[in-house]
């Protein structure tokens, strides 16, 4: 089986538990990469061409108004094709109760037909959110396995979960 990991990440200006805190690498590319190592699979990382504010009070606001627009913001590359791929992890922040807009500019460019999908989120208090419902809006004829929720603040700790929700997700 071969994967492949889709993913939006923010480093910056990010929230944890109370607090804001900078940080060089977003908490979904970590994750992504424990995926990576776990599973072998190849990384996309949808990243705007205009990439959000560092602040992260502005960062939200950018992210609500692009959401409420219903906007497809342009991404730095798009993938375009997922043919050689059997599992397709797929995942980001939680922003406003969903993936960030930048996915769903992403996941509407394939065919998902016949792929496993493997959700999976990085949030402060917002688990899985609309995540899954969302995925398959876009991938209809797709499975999509029961998904995992990542505290952001967690995320360094989190490969002995991400180990067991594979196993128990891909068996």
């Amino acid at each position: 089986m071969k994967s492949l990991v889709i993913y939006f990440s923010r480093a910056d200006e990010n929230y944890f538990g109370g607090s804001m805190r900078y940080i060089d690498k977003g908490n979904t590319e970590v994750v992504a990469e424990y995926i990576q190592d776990i599973t072998g699979a190849d990384l996309f990382k949808a990243e705007r061409k205009i990439p959000y504010s560092k602040d992260y009070m502005t960062c939200i606001k950018e992210a609500q108004d692009e959401q409420r627009r219903n906007e497809l913001p342009e991404l730095v590359k798009e993938l375009s094709d997922i043919d050689g791929y059997d599992v397709i992890f797929i995942g980001g922040p939680i922003y406003w109760g969903t993936l960030p807009q930048p996915m769903f500019t992403q996941l509407s460019k394939l065919d998902f037909n016949g792929k496993t999908i493997m959700p999976f989120s990085t949030h402060e208090g917002s688990g899985l959110a609309s995540v899954v419902r969302d995925i398959k809006k876009y991938a209809p004829k797709a499975e999509v396995k029961q998904g995992l929720a990542i505290a952001g603040s967690n995320v360094r700790s989190s490969k002995p979960s991400l180990q067991k929700w594979i196993d128990e997700q891909l068996s």
